[in-house]
């Protein structure tokens, strides 16, 4: 399932979200443009090793990925959620919020495998957190998914707990498979997804704005 948008209408500009953003794609271009017999020791440097860790690393990583698709299905989820929990928190705290839910995904990963040289990097930890926000500040929104089928693709309305819920669950159960090593299959970090989405259910509850006006949503 493949989401389009949600159902609920942002009431500020999300100047962080379309930042932070552009500062990916902006980080990923520089990857483009590095040669390719650098690359790997860029990566070294300034993504998260956690066998030779570098404090710094812990927010460089956020901002590199390895491919095109790697880059655009992590900013699409970006875009669709980070607008809302960013209207909830305020553009400081949302900033706040989304850098630490980052550093505390990257910091999960790194506890899980310690010894691990394997650079790990991408956005995905950060946003994790934004989505476990999104359930917690949002339980019964929706979001309209596109759906492949055999024959068709259709576009449905999904509840955002199931679809949201669903993912975190599929992280889980990959983070923890005995047939994954410590938490990573195909160089995806699934422990840096749970932990982050666990922080971002959690740590919303603290960054979100006390305005009784934006606590409400009306179906």
């Amino acid at each position: 399932m493949i989401p389009l948008r949600d159902v609920i209408p942002s009431r500020s500009r999300p100047v962080v979200t379309v930042t932070l953003i552009v500062l990916n794609v902006l980080a990923f271009g520089y990857e483009l443009s590095l040669p390719e017999a650098t690359l790997p020791t860029f990566m070294r440097t300034w993504g998260l090793v956690p066998g030779a860790f570098q404090p710094q690393t812990l927010l460089t990583s956020l901002f590199l990925h390895g491919s095109w698709s790697h880059l655009i299905g992590n900013l699409w989820y970006l875009w669709i959620f980070g607008d809302n929990v960013e209207d909830r928190c305020g553009h400081g705290r949302f900033l706040v919020f989304y850098l630490l839910t980052g550093i505390v995904a990257s910091a999960g990963q790194m506890l899980l495998h310690p010894t691990s040289l394997l650079p790990t990097i991408g956005a995905s930890g950060a946003i994790a957190g934004v989505l476990g926000a999104y359930v917690v500040l949002y339980p019964h929104s929706r979001v309209l998914t596109l759906l492949p089928l055999i024959i068709y693709w259709d576009i449905i309305e999904v509840p955002a707990f199931f679809l949201l819920g669903g993912w975190f669950l599929l992280q889980l159960l990959s983070a923890t498979s005995v047939g994954s090593s410590a938490g990573m299959d195909g160089g995806i970090a699934f422990m840096a997804h749970v932990a982050g989405f666990v922080a971002g259910a959690l740590g919303i509850v603290v960054f979100r704005r006390r305005d009784a006006l934006r606590d409400r949503w009306v179906d």
